[in-house]
């Protein structure tokens, strides 16, 4: 989502680094990254798939450029990146994805190793079979053409079964509920909806090693960005046992968007996010892990 409030970015900035960023967690902090980069296509990461031994990452950002890279680790924290390659996503016709039709938000690997990428700007899903690959455009339904046009599909995620997740950032169902649509290979289906709590919107999913749906969300208020996690289990026709396991404080991280759930080499749940700049000088990129509770 590209269009924030100047206050509200400018308060995140000055309150980053808070020594106080949980306010209430069963998360425990697990090391905070300053990417930086001079090429013009750096910046405004809102997606993230991160290897399942934390090794290294696919990233994406809102303005259709997927970057694979290498995380360097020091005593399990993030140390450095490496940038191995940097793809424009194309479209179906094999040209790359620019302006309005190139707001990528979301990103997710499949179990074949190919991916799916959600697009804000013109509401739609695709599949590509690697970095390079033309897009091959998801069926749109009827619930698509009403979404809000800067605020539909951000999270998107995908579950053992190869199913595809993704809920829009505002737009709401009738009852005020966040539905969630899944598309199986063949149709989508609305299984279950997500309850809103407070002024928080979501920006990111995973399913994790756990096997539960985890979805990052974004609050903005004048004191700064504040960002939950929530979880569920997750059946084929509800989402239950709702956790919060993560809710920071305001201005505690930068502009977090995109999530990925792996477990580190002592079997602990880990949580990496990445953070929007908005291709502004005063924001920045943030790599940020937690460790999660089993």
């Amino acid at each position: 989502m590209r269009r924030r409030s100047a206050v509200a970015v400018i308060c995140a900035l000055i309150l980053t680094g808070s020594v106080h960023a949980v306010e209430r967690s069963g998360a425990t902090p697990a090391g905070s990254y300053l990417w930086t980069g001079k090429a013009p296509w750096f910046g405004g990461f809102s997606g993230l798939e991160v290897s399942e031994d934390g090794s290294s990452m696919l990233a994406l950002s809102d303005r259709s450029i997927l970057v694979s890279a290498d995380l360097q680790r020091k005593d399990g924290r993030v140390s450095g990146v490496e940038v191995t390659s940097a793809n424009w996503v194309r479209s179906s016709k094999n040209k790359p994805l620019i302006g309005r039709a190139g707001d990528s938000e979301g990103l997710a690997i499949g179990p074949d190793g190919s991916h799916y990428i959600s697009f804000e700007g013109v509401h739609r899903l695709a599949h590509y079979a690697d970095p390079e690959s033309r897009s091959n455009v998801l069926p749109r339904p009827e619930a698509f053409k009403d979404l809000a046009s800067n605020g539909s599909f951000e999270p998107l995620a995908i579950d053992a079964q190869g199913r595809l997740y993704t809920m829009p950032e505002s737009s709401r169902a009738a009852d005020g509920s966040i539905p969630v649509y899944r598309w199986d290979g063949r149709r989508w289906s609305t299984p279950f909806k997500l309850p809103p709590r407070g002024d928080y919107l979501p920006v990111g999913a995973d399913f994790g090693p756990d096997g539960r749906l985890y979805v990052l969300e974004r609050a903005t208020g004048a004191l700064g960005f504040r960002s939950r996690l929530r979880r569920w289990t997750v059946s084929d026709t509800e989402a239950t046992n709702e956790e919060t396991v993560l809710d920071t404080r305001a201005g505690a991280h930068e502009n977090l968007e995109g999530v990925s759930v792996w477990r580190n080499d002592g079997g602990k749940l880990r949580a990496t996010m990445i953070s929007d700049d908005n291709f502004v000088f005063f924001l920045r990129t943030e790599i940020v892990e937690y460790t999660l509770p089993d």
